[in-house]
């Protein structure tokens, strides 16, 4: 696992057919992959799974905090 101040890493992610960059720690990165090899999915399906639940908010965040506040509320 990386330093948790490291700053912000930006990958790329498939969401709904379309390709998105998404700028995150490495910690939460690594809190993804975890995520997502623990449900048996792909990270892009479960950054889609974040990506649909976030819509359904009063005022949705953005993506990234939306993933890791998704992270720190499972």
């Amino acid at each position: 696992m990386t330093s948790s101040y490291h700053p912000p890493v930006k990958r790329s992610v498939e969401i709904a057919g379309h390709k998105t960059s998404i700028s995150l720690e490495p910690v939460f990165w690594d809190m993804l992959k975890a995520r997502a090899a623990r449900e048996g999915v792909p990270i892009n399906a479960l950054v889609a799974r974040i990506d649909a639940e976030r819509l359904e908010a009063e005022t949705p965040p953005g993506l990234a905090g939306a993933i890791r506040v998704w992270l720190v509320s499972q």
